[in-house]
Parts: structure tokens; C-alpha cells; sequence
């Protein structure tokens, strides 16, 4: 997920290490919190690797300021995790969300459509986060505890909003003469 976070945020425009590290707090620091400590040993491994390049600019002080930018095969490397994500991507809704908020970078239709139909599919598979002495799935309205109740219900209202935002993002992705078109 760091990695692309890193490559999406940098495609989007180079940034500074602080600038880089604010974007992707934004995008999940509040679940998944992003440290110097993860964070810039990722962006070595993305340099060494030749996917980030990294210029020296004139600072606000006197120190000078490393802005980072992928490569072309940096910009490749997010194309190509955006149009085949890991399933852990597909299927950890953190991991989604950074995943969707890149897939506009890669610009086919068609190819947006199927990641999302991958979300689409692991959504509609029967599951549940608890199941009874017989292996059945409970539902929210046979959990007698209120907090795992409370759980099961919010779950329901953010699957069932999600299914229609797939559902109808991905009925205006497919509809004829889109393929092409900058979205």
C-alpha cells in the first residue's frame, strides 16, 4: 500500500519527503498511520529499484530541498499495479481506497471497469464477520450482543453504499464510445 501511495502521489506531481509524507496521512493516517521510519526506507528501496529520481532545489532557508519523482519506469510500475492489483488491494478496504484514489491515472475505461468489478465480486461473495455453532453466518438482526450488532450494521450501510457506487461507476465506464476518453 506505501508503495502505491508513494507512486501515486509522485505521478500525480513531484513532492518533498514532508509533502509526500502530509498526502499519504491524509489518505490513511487515520487507520494506518505512515512513520519516517516506514516511509523513507520505502522511498530508498523505490530509488534503488529506479523508480524514484530525486532533485536538489533551492530551500526556504539555506538548506536545499529533495524533491522526489518517479521514472518512467516508476510511472510504468503504477500503471501496472493499478491495472492488476494484488487481491489484498481488491479485497482490504484501506488498501482499495489508495488504490481507487490512483485508478484514474491508468486511462482505460475497460481496464477501470475490471478492477472494479474485482471489488464488485469479493462484495456480493456470501460472508460475515461471526458465524454460529453450526458455521452459518450471523446477521445483525440474530447477534443478540448490541456492540457486534452495531458492527454488522454499519458493515451493511457501507457494503450496500459501495455496491451502488460500483454498480453505477462502472455502468458509465462500459457505456459505448468511453474507451479513450480522459476521465
Amino acid at each position: 500500500m506505501l508503495t502505491l501511495a508513494i507512486l501515486g502521489f509522485l505521478y500525480d506531481q513531484p513532492l518533498h519527503g514532508y509533502e509526500l509524507k502530509s498526502r499519504i496521512t491524509g489518505l490513511t493516517g487515520h487507520v494506518r498511520p505512515v512513520s519516517d521510519g516506514a516511509l523513507y526506507p520505502a522511498i530508498a528501496r523505490l530509488e534503488k529499484a529506479g523508480l524514484l529520481s530525486r532533485r536538489t532545489e533551492p530551500g526556504t532557508g539555506s538548506a536545499p530541498r529533495q524533491t522526489l519523482e518517479p521514472t518512467e519506469a516508476g510511472r510504468a510500475e503504477l500503471l501496472r499495479r493499478l491495472a492488476d492489483p494484488e487481491q489484498a488491494e481488491i479485497t482490504d478496504q484501506i488498501r482499495f481506497f489508495t488504490l481507487i484514489t490512483f485508478l484514474h491515472h491508468l486511462a482505460d475505461p475497460p481496464r477501470q471497469a475490471a478492477v472494479l468489478r474485482r471489488r464488485l465480486a469479493f462484495l456480493t461473495a456470501p460472508t460475515s464477520f461471526f458465524y454460529d455453532g453450526d458455521g452459518r453466518p450471523v446477521t445483525a438482526e440474530r447477534e443478540p450482543n448490541p456492540f457486534r450488532r452495531g458492527m454488522l450494521l454499519v458493515a451493511r450501510a457501507s457494503t450496500a453504499a459501495e455496491l451502488a457506487w460500483l454498480e453505477e461507476t462502472i455502468a458509465e465506464l462500459e457505456q459505448p464510445g468511453l474507451s479513450g476518453r480522459p476521465r
